[in-house]
């Protein structure tokens, strides 16, 4: 089973809000979530990023794969 850590889609049509979620890949974006680790949300000025730090790094040691823009938002967070 490929685990990913990826964004989830909510808020209305034109203001999104993201949950970041660990899934398995072959669920839908918007399917099951084996755990949420944190949220995002790029229409607040500045933009809020709230990561559990603890629970991104123990799901990257476990070889959860994160998405690109994942990545970059654990990076922003200090997740290493």
């Amino acid at each position: 089973m490929a685990v990913k850590i990826r964004l989830r889609r909510l808020g209305q049509k034109k203001a999104p809000f993201y949950r970041i979620v660990v899934a398995d890949s072959r669920t839908p974006r918007n399917g099951a979530a084996i755990e949420e680790i944190g949220y995002y949300d790029p229409t607040k000025e500045p933009t809020v990023l709230n990561v559990n730090v603890e629970a991104a790094q123990k799901w990257l040691k476990n070889g959860a794969q994160p998405t690109e823009t994942v990545a970059k938002l654990l990076k922003n967070a200090g997740v290493n």
